[in-house]
């Protein structure tokens, strides 16, 4: 049977906000002068991705409840850092209008866009990467999709941690090097190691050695918890007392850190346009916004893809 080219995941708000960050305001602007430095930067990453990776398929999946409540009610720490003070999320103020033209750009190209009210864009990924025909590449900078690599389907991680022209494609190995634990273990691995950018503590004096040879010792967390009960398990005295004092703590994180692989999705178109689906749309999109190169570069891209 022939390789089948990949569907391509993408986690739209890692890439815009990498974008934004990536590309000064003044290199990216419309005429009237609003900046739209993250939304070409943004489309600049997906074409690259296309003549790159090749895929057939492609979906951009959004956040549509950046912070969900539910996990929320599981930690109330979870990206407590990020709330504004009037709720919502702490955007640049220059960001928030460029996500609608992201969006509209998307639409007249004919690329698929969704999301999920109650889950954010990583669920929907999660859910997208095992209910989509194999090959899957999710692509993001985040680094709790590393827990839905998946060598027997295959799901592999494109990591941007270092840009788009330097990304990571990472199986099992590359997690297992990378941390020292497999994929499926991530999410055990990372609410004892915690992760600060998620509000999500860890526990105290547990870093990422450790919480490997933890996991590489009792295989996941409902192991190492089972051994802390018994008094035969071996555990230093000083480490004991560290896991002991935040079991309440592990027994909520593990849902909060694993991403929903259930999300309620409509049927979605997926295949990858070889032209704009409209292209009067998209060349006035282009001229408001004075995309002109990044929206070429990505026609181009779309023109040589299989």
């Amino acid at each position: 049977m022939a390789h089948r080219p990949p569907i391509l995941l993408i986690d739209s708000p890692s890439l815009y906000f990498r974008a934004y960050f990536g590309i000064p305001e003044s290199a990216a602007r419309a005429e009237d002068g609003t900046p739209v430095n993250a939304v070409r930067g943004f489309l600049d990453m997906l074409a690259t991705l296309i003549r790159t990776r090749r895929p057939d398929r492609m979906v951009c999946a959004l956040d549509h409840d950046w912070r969900p409540e539910w996990r929320v009610a599981l930690l109330p720490s979870y990206k407590a850092h990020r709330l504004a003070p009037e709720g919502g999320e702490v955007v640049p103020d220059t960001l928030t209008p460029q996500v609608p033209v992201i969006l509209d750009v998307l639409a007249a190209i004919g690329i698929t866009t969704t999301g999920a009210a109650g889950y954010e864009a990583d669920d929907v990924l999660g859910t997208l990467s095992v209910t989509q025909p194999a090959p899957v590449e999710v692509v993001s900078g985040d680094r709790d999709l590393f827990q839905l690599v998946d060598d027997d389907r295959p799901v592999r991680l494109l990591y941007v941690g270092r840009g788009v022209a330097k990304l990571e494609a990472c199986d099992d190995a590359a997690v297992r090097t990378r941390y020292g634990v497999p994929a499926n273990r991530y999410a055990d691995f990372a609410a004892l190691r915690g992760d600060p950018s998620d509000g999500l503590p860890g526990v105290p004096g547990v870093g990422e050695k450790t919480a490997a040879r933890l996991i590489e010792r009792y295989g996941d967390l409902a192991g190492i918890l089972t051994a802390l009960d018994d008094p035969r398990s071996g555990f230093a005295p000083g480490l004991r007392a560290k896991l002991a004092g935040a079991r309440d703590y592990l027994a909520v994180a593990p849902k909060v850190v694993r991403v929903a692989l259930d999300v309620p999705l409509p049927d979605l178109p997926t295949a990858l346009p070889s032209a704009p689906v409209d292209p009067e749309g998209l060349l006035d999109l282009a001229r408001r916004w004075n995309l002109a190169g990044s929206t070429r570069r990505l026609v181009d891209a779309l023109a040589e893809h299989p």
